[in-house]
């Protein structure tokens, strides 16, 4: 039996990562969370019906305690509530799962008592990368990504070997083959019409910018200690290879399936196990074509920008991820157009002067400060 924290169990990842945790049977849920969803929060409660249970928005909170009263799930808020739950003394692991930032907290707990991270924040390793990574060595925590193409990455890797490259794929969103030009008065439901996943508002409309790619060459960078000079993105249409690993002799492997998360998330929780799961098995009959080509960045700039920022490090990269994520919620709420986001992300890299050994507080700060500055 395995016993599981889930942080952002509302969202995306954590309901398939609770489905997948109800298939395999011999998986335990000692807590839970979301931002502010609790009528889902309260029927997870009631399924799964872990020890705690944690709300980011504390009214919202105080209601879900009135609902769960009859349980005997405690429920806490806020950001202590978050790190309650990640660091509960029944889980052994801890999915991370909460969209932004807000993740980067509650890790760091989780990694402080030693707790493996099933990781499906971005942000927790673009910001805090060298920090998160120096801990989980210092405790003995295992990072095990869930990201399709970083779990794609670490299963290639699993039979050892010096990696030359790291090539990752990418959809190319919503908007692939399309010029500046076209895309000056796309709308936010364009944006959010992705060919190939179903994800979160946020990661679709990184999805369609290609931010969402370049957040995940800085967590390569930092997951797998390969230098940025040595990976690679592709555009690989139909989502089926999930990413390549290169290695010295040439050889390359490459890790597919369907677009479905609930792959990498119950390898994860299986790790270093491989067990049957619930995912439709790929058909190569019915496959017509993988195609290739290579990243429009003149079109699609955020993608370099976010190399450019994890190249010069320090600081750079939460100012990147912090100005992205507030232009993001302004294109979301139809304050700015599509093309704005990259100017804004730009605009805040420019200025900014590097702090190029940050401590958490000061990352932390930094993201609220630029965000506040954004929007207000």
């Amino acid at each position: 039996m395995k016993t599981i924290s889930v942080l952002g169990s509302t969202g995306s990842i954590g309901t398939q990562t609770l489905e997948v945790a109800e298939h395999l049977g011999n998986v335990k849920i000692a807590g839970l969370s979301t931002n502010r969803n609790i009528k889902l929060l309260e029927e997870q409660i009631r399924r799964f019906k872990p020890e705690i249970a944690a709300v980011a928005d504390e009214k919202a909170a105080l209601d879900l305690k009135v609902s769960v009263a009859d349980t005997n799930t405690k429920v806490v808020s806020g950001v202590d509530g978050l790190c309650q739950v990640s660091t509960h003394k029944k889980a052994g692991s801890v999915v991370t799962s909460i969209v932004g930032i807000a993740g980067l907290i509650p890790t760091n707990a989780a990694i402080d008592e030693g707790k493996d991270i099933l990781l499906a924040n971005k942000e927790t390793l673009v910001t805090a990368g060298d920090i998160i990574m120096k801990k989980a060595e210092e405790k003995g925590a295992s990072i095990i990504p869930v990201d399709s193409e970083h779990s794609a990455i670490f299963q290639c890797m699993q039979g050892g070997g010096a990696v030359d490259r790291i090539i990752l794929t990418a959809s190319g969103g919503s908007f692939f083959g399309r010029k500046k030009h076209e895309l000056e008065n796309v709308t936010v439901d364009e944006a959010l019409a992705h060919p190939n996943w179903s994800m979160g508002k946020k990661i679709t409309i990184d999805s369609a910018t290609l931010m969402n790619k370049g957040l995940e060459v800085i967590e390569a960078h930092h997951l797998f200690g390969i230098d940025y000079d040595n990976i690679e993105v592709v555009i690989h249409r139909e989502s089926i290879i999930h990413s390549m690993v290169e290695f010295t002799d040439g050889s390359i492997l490459a890790q597919l399936g369907y677009p479905d998360m609930r792959l990498p998330i119950h390898y994860a929780i299986c790790y270093p196990e491989r067990v049957s799961s619930i995912v439709e098995r790929m058909d190569f009959k019915k496959l017509s074509k993988l195609s290739f080509a290579q990243p429009d960045v003149d079109t699609f700039r955020l993608l370099s920008l976010a190399v450019w920022a994890g190249v010069h490090g320090g600081t750079m990269p939460t100012v990147l991820n912090a100005a992205n994520e507030a232009a993001v919620e302004l294109f979301l709420e139809g304050k700015i157009k599509f093309l704005e986001i990259a100017e804004i992300v730009e605009k805040h890299l420019q200025k900014h002067k590097k702090i190029i050994n940050p401590s958490l507080s000061e990352i932390i700060d930094l993201d609220r400060q630029i965000k506040e500055e954004i929007l207000r």
